[in-house]
């Protein structure tokens, strides 16, 4: 099974996408190793969308379901997780993606729309901060100097060096180079983008009487492509974007690593540590599903049994680096699940 990402395709191969998943099929192959269909041949449709991050999980889900049901069918896109929640908000998908919690804004939202959500976390990812191969300077930046760097005082700056009187100020030793600085990242309709500045810029934003925002000043795309080709094509760029995307992208960007205190020790983004938290991008990942619709949709109902099912998280994660929740919190997210049914 090959797991793909509208974020990472063109239009020609997103299409291929979607008449992969509205298509019908005479044959109904046995199921992928390690997964367990639910009883019975399962037709309808459903729809889901928010964390381009998140979306080659449900993706990869809904491939593997449509072995055993070939009449099933579903819209599954990545918009981003903010994007995401206010067309779930709105009763227009069945399920939102997400690389972060929902807001208390857009929980506001579903109530007024008389939506009631489950939510159920499935996975773990990191966020990898990442330059040009050719950035022989630098190899890893803690929260100040990314802070520094990209958070809300930064305006303006065009060298990394431009950062260093303010990441000295935060206790930071880190030489930045007289180099120019190209920034490439997620907008602020991403949760990448979300997760970025409330794990390494809001409390030192907020220590300063700072908003927590990144600068406005840089090349942010919704496109994980356009962010890799950002990185890859300045010798001293600097962005960041998911562990996932970053890992297939290894052969033109770096990975940083990255301490949480000024001077701190260095944790490279890995499956390890990202699961076990050393690493201090990391996060959790999660999908929410409208409860009134799983009751009413046998279909989307299904789809969640089995996404929730022994094995198959663990199959489709064998083509993606994410990382598994550990026993006890998929145990916990299906008991999550099994209290809505």
């Amino acid at each position: 099974m090959t797991i793909t990402s509208s974020k990472r395709v063109g239009a020609l191969a997103l299409a291929a996408i979607f008449v992969v998943g509205a298509c019908t099929s005479s044959a109904s192959p046995t199921p992928a190793e390690g997964t367990q269909a639910p009883a019975g041949e399962v037709s309808g449709s459903i729809t889901v969308s928010g964390s381009s991050t998140v979306e080659p999980i449900s993706t990869g889900v809904a491939e593997l379901f449509k072995e055993t049901n070939p009449e099933f069918k579903w819209d599954i896109t990545g918009p981003g997780t903010g994007d995401g929640f206010k067309r779930f908000c709105a009763g227009e998908t069945d399920v939102s993606d997400a690389s972060r919690k929902i807001k208390d804004e857009e929980k506001a939202a579903c109530e007024d729309a008389g939506i009631d959500w489950v939510e159920l976390k499935i996975a773990y990812d990191g966020i990898t901060v990442l330059t040009n191969p050719a950035n022989d300077a630098i190899s890893c930046l803690s929260f100040p100097d990314l802070y520094a760097l990209i958070g809300p005082e930064s305006t303006g700056f065009t060298k990394w060096s431009d950062a260093a009187a303010i990441a000295t100020e935060l206790g930071s030793s880190t030489v930045l180079p007289a180099a120019d600085l190209s920034i490439t990242g997620p907008g602020e309709e991403s949760g990448t983008y979300d997760t970025f500045v409330e794990l390494a810029l809001a409390k030192i934003a907020e220590s300063r009487g700072k908003e927590a925002v990144t600068r406005p000043d840089y090349q942010a795309s919704p496109n994980d492509n356009v962010i890799i080709e950002g990185i890859a094509g300045s010798p001293t760029s600097l962005g960041w974007v998911g562990f996932a995307f970053a890992e297939e992208s290894k052969d033109s960007i770096k990975e940083l690593a990255v301490a949480k205190e000024a001077n701190g020790t260095c944790v490279a983004p890995s499956a390890e540590t990202i699961s076990d938290g050393s690493y201090p991008l990391s996060r959790a990942l999660y999908i929410y599903v409208n409860k009134a619709k799983a009751m009413e949709n046998p279909a989307l109902a299904a789809w969640v049994d089995f996404y929730l099912a022994p094995g198959t998280i663990e199959q489709v994660l064998k083509d993606v680096p994410y990382v598994n929740l550990p026993a006890g919190e998929l145990d916990a997210t299906r008991a999550a699940w099994e209290a809505v049914k």
